[in-house]
């Protein structure tokens, strides 16, 4: 068998098994990046008893012959996902512009923007297509009905919603 998942809550199980117990003051970023790390540490010291106080069933359980866990993905990887795979976001969305005659830019300023909101949303890869589809959105729309459009350039401001993508208009052929 192979299972996978967020598993909320396991790591106070392994706590409580260990005898660790984390207590101090800090801001709130600060606190959110260590428990973070903490998390991970603590998620490394898994064992069958964690799983079964956690309320996995035993026969469940005894058909796992290895528990690994796996670190949550940081922004330059995001941006790795969404860039360098044959089939990344940004290149489909790149191939289905240049279907419409479009050419379509990401900025680094814009892969790293929606990185850091896939980092907050705490879904790792799966949340940039949800981003990447609701920034598209109205461009997917429009494009079709125009054919003066030669570029469409996303920058780290329409990532963040503050502006609209900006567009390239095709220059206009002189009539003979």
């Amino acid at each position: 068998f192979i299972c996978g998942g967020a598993f909320v809550g396991l790591e106070k199980v392994i706590q409580r098994r260990l005898g660790r117990h984390v207590m101090g003051f800090a801001g709130a970023e600060e606190q959110r990046k260590a428990a973070t790390i903490q998390r991970d540490e603590i998620l490394k010291h898994v064992e069958p008893e964690d799983l079964l106080s956690f309320g996995f069933i035993p026969e469940f359980i005894g058909r796992l012959p290895m528990v690994t866990t796996l670190a949550e993905l940081t922004e330059d990887q995001l941006v790795q996902v969404m860039t360098e795979p044959k089939n990344a976001l940004t290149k489909q969305y790149t191939k289905l512009l240049a279907m419409e005659g479009a050419e379509l830019e990401f900025t680094p300023d814009a892969l790293r923007e929606l990185a850091a909101q896939a980092l907050k949303k705490g879904t790792g890869a799966r949340a940039l297509r949800s981003l990447l589809e609701k920034l598209m959105l109205d461009t997917m729309y429009d494009l079709p009905g125009t054919d003066d459009v030669a570029k469409i350039t996303i920058t780290g401001p329409v990532a963040r919603g503050e502006s609209k993508p900006l567009i390239q208009q095709r220059e206009k052929q002189a009539a003979a």
